[in-house]
C-alpha cells in the first residue's frame, strides 16, 4: 500500500522548535494550500489547511523559514492515536515557484 503526499503549500503557523524525549528536533506546523483543480470536467478552487510535522535537520530548516513562505512538500499521512484527523509528516521540501502569499492572501 502506498502513502505518499506531494503538496504545494504555504506555512500558515510556525510554533517554536521542540525536542522529542530522545532529543530529536521536531516542528509542528500548519500548512495552507489553495489551487484550482479539475473535477468531473469542471475547474474548482480548493483550499485546505493541514497539520504537519517535521523531524531532525528538516525541522531545524523549517524553523528558520518565514510564515507565509511557500514550498513543495513531500511526505506521508498519519492518524495520531485516538484521533480522526490526519497529520502530514514531511520528509522533503523545496522552494516553490511562488515564494509568498500575495497581499490578498492568495498564492
Amino acid at each position: 500500500m502506498e502513502n505518499q503526499l506531494i503538496l504545494s503549500a504555504c506555512i500558515a503557523e510556525l510554533p517554536a522548535l521542540r525536542y522529542t524525549p530522545a532529543g530529536l528536533p521536531a516542528l509542528d506546523m500548519r500548512l495552507q494550500h489553495e489551487s484550482v483543480q479539475h473535477e468531473a470536467g469542471n475547474p474548482r478552487t480548493v483550499q485546505a489547511s493541514l497539520k504537519a510535522v517535521a523531524f531532525g535537520p528538516l525541522a531545524e530548516k523549517l524553523a528558520r523559514q518565514e510564515p507565509g513562505s511557500c514550498w513543495r512538500f513531500e511526505g506521508f499521512l498519519v492518524s495520531p492515536r485516538n484521533s480522526k484527523s490526519v497529520v502530514f509528516h514531511i520528509r522533503e521540501m523545496q522552494q516553490n515557484s511562488f515564494s509568498k502569499r500575495s497581499s490578498n492572501g492568495h498564492v
